[in-house]
């Protein structure tokens, strides 16, 4: 005979996966422990100065919209939360990078370079091409997903996404 251990969320969504976690305050840690380290009391909301931060849904647990702003990493939100789902540390305080979708209107052979000029850490440039409107790309080594690329883009093709699932590019 064997035992397998489940925490509370597997337990209640009958092991199904969601396909992508929403996208979490930074330093959020990993998301069954912070579905159940979170008390949904709206701290870390009233504290983002970026006001970036706002409830999920039917459930209430803080997530992030960039079409609000982009984060600057103050940690503000970790100083609120009186519980442990939100834990400043020295690692990244998370794994996004931007993504250009299609959609994006130098993609679509328009000249747009929006993105790259809201980009302070200039992770996003625009290399020219003989005959051709320049394309964006991102050095994933320096963009630290701060999201001030997203609200800015006309086209809405920018997109958060974490590193580990950045294949759909």
């Amino acid at each position: 005979m064997f035992s397998t251990q489940i925490n509370r969320r597997q337990f209640l969504t009958a092991g199904r996966n969601q396909a992508v976690s929403p996208l979490r305050p930074p330093w959020s840690i990993n998301e069954a422990d912070f579905q159940d380290a979170c008390t949904r009391c709206g701290d870390c909301l009233s504290a983002c100065p970026e006001n970036i931060l706002i409830r999920e849904g039917v459930n209430g647990y803080p997530i992030v919209d960039f079409k609000r702003g982009e984060c600057t990493f103050c940690t503000d939100c970790v100083k609120a939360c009186p519980s442990t789902a939100l834990a400043e540390s020295d690692a990244r305080p998370w794994l996004l990078k931007a993504v250009v979708g299609k959609s994006c209107l130098a993609k679509q052979q328009v000249i747009c370079t929006t993105c790259a000029e809201q980009c302070e850490l200039r992770a996003i440039r625009f290399t020219p091409l003989a005959g051709a409107i320049a394309q964006p790309e991102i050095n994933l080594d320096v963009c630290t997903g701060c999201g001030a690329c997203d609200a800015p883009c006309p086209a809405q093709a920018i997109e958060m996404l974490r590193s580990e699932v950045r294949d759909v590019q």
